[in-house]
């Protein structure tokens, strides 16, 4: 049986009417379009333009210069195959549906340079080509909040069964994460529907934040999964009258939200390669932290997407502003958590809530590969704080992190000029729309003070 005669059998024995065939552009939002089964089944696919990977987080384009450079100037379609291991139920719908996430390719079959998915396959290729497997886990962090028609005004936390808003801070409170019982019922029940390999459910310590942890797994299921998992917060919340923003930072003087991405790597037989025989860390291990320092910096963008972002790096906000490591230690960027030799991982937690899950999974890998390839040396492990630690501080600023990302040519080899050029104009393109927004805080202390 083939793999489209397996989906088209997966589809007919759950009696699916309608198929959500879906991409990642490269802001993480799900495009695509809303099939009929029998069209869906006939089709093997469907077509899109191909300037639906260059559209911005507001739906504009980049500018035409870069636009006719990265694009045909007749704006083609690229063609869309579903990828049978990423097919999701849509347990929310009405009439039985189907999300089929899917992979682009060009008419000679090629696949599109700057598309997300192809990203995180391209750098899981290298791994294949050394005999590394690589492991990830991610913790995904989010705001619940009131549901608010006004942007201008600020979020406010929902209110609960108790009928009573959540004040103060409730790290790991179960009580306060049983406020909200009715809506993470259906949040798991729709997740269990789609396979979801979920794991624990956190109350993180801003007001109505929570964080879902998922199982260790395989990079690109995890990078789908996660892509469903937002579709499905925000549905469940939706259903409860609430809003759920992975936003990085949707509340003033509240702790931003992060994508805390645990990653390891195994051989052809399964052992970790991170560990010597004597439990010990291994030279690999070193050398993929070293990456991780040295390139992080490099590829920030990809963790850190949108001007929100970098409010999550402000001091004093519960977040890692350096790419320092330390074991045990949660005030460094790269942690490496107490564990024994096999599950030895180190956890990148510099990536946002808001970043897209296949570029962010795909940088984080990345950084670690390229360390071990060129046999890079980690700096001396932090013990104690490490906030204040200034040697391997980030960019502080989307344009800043754009333009180094822009310049480091390390990373062409790997990711791809054509793809490097795309992300850092649709990104320019997003802080230009931002820097015509006049902001509250503006009106508040400048119309009359100056």
């Amino acid at each position: 049986m083939s793999n489209f005669d397996y989906l088209t059998s997966w589809l007919k024995e759950r009696k699916i009417t309608e198929v959500e065939c879906l991409i990642s552009d490269l802001t993480g939002i799900a495009r695509g379009k809303i099939s009929p089964t029998s069209k869906f089944v006939l089709e093997k696919g469907m077509r899109l333009p191909e300037s639906v990977l260059l559209q911005t987080v507001t739906g504009d384009y980049v500018e035409d210069e870069v636009y006719y450079r990265l694009l045909d100037p007749a704006d083609i379609d690229m063609f869309c195959r579903p990828d049978p291991c990423a097919v999701f139920l849509v347990p929310w719908a009405i009439e039985p549906t189907a999300q089929v996430i899917h992979d682009t390719y060009d008419k000679q079959g090629n696949p599109i340079e700057i598309s997300p998915r192809n990203i995180l396959k391209k750098v899981l290729r290298l791994y294949a080509d050394r005999g590394w497997k690589p492991v990830v886990a991610p913790e995904m962090e989010f705001y619940l909040t009131k549901r608010c028609e006004d942007p201008d005004l600020p979020l406010q936390a929902p209110v609960g069964r108790s009928g009573r808003q959540e004040t103060g801070r409730q790290s790991f409170s179960i009580d306060a994460a049983n406020e909200f019982d009715p809506l993470f019922e259906d949040m798991y029940d729709w997740c269990e529907a789609q396979g979801l390999d979920l794991d624990t459910l956190i109350h993180e310590e801003g007001t109505a934040q929570m964080e879902i942890n998922f199982r260790h797994g395989d990079p690109l299921h995890l990078a789908d999964q996660i892509l469903v998992f937002k579709r499905t917060m925000r549905e469940a919340a939706l259903k409860h009258n609430v809003a759920a923003t992975f936003m990085a930072k949707p509340m003033t003087g509240e702790p931003g939200s992060a994508m805390h991405l645990h990653q390891s790597v195994l051989d052809q037989q399964g052992q970790s390669i991170f560990s010597n025989a004597d439990g010990s860390m291994s030279e690999l291990f070193m050398h993929h932290v070293g990456g991780l320092q040295k390139y992080i910096p490099e590829v920030l963008p990809l963790f850190a997407p949108n001007v929100n972002s970098f409010r999550r790096f402000q001091p004093d906000t519960s977040a890692p502003v350096n790419v320092e490591w330390g074991e045990e230690n949660r005030t460094v960027g790269l942690r490496v958590p107490d564990s024994d030799a096999q599950n030895r991982r180190v956890e990148n937690r510099l990536a946002g809530a808001d970043a897209n899950p296949y570029l962010a999974i795909s940088a984080s890998l990345l950084c670690g590969y390229i360390g071990m390839v060129e046999q890079l040396s980690p700096s001396a492990p932090v013990q104690g704080r490490g906030y204040e630690r200034r040697n391997l501080r980030l960019p502080l600023s989307l344009e800043a992190a754009l333009e180094r990302m822009e310049n480091c040519r390390d990373l062409e080899p790997y990711l791809g000029q054509k793809f490097i050029t795309g992300y850092v104009a649709v990104k320019r393109a997003e802080q230009e729309n931002y820097n015509r927004v006049i902001s509250s805080w503006e009106r508040e202390f400048l119309m009359l003070s100056v």
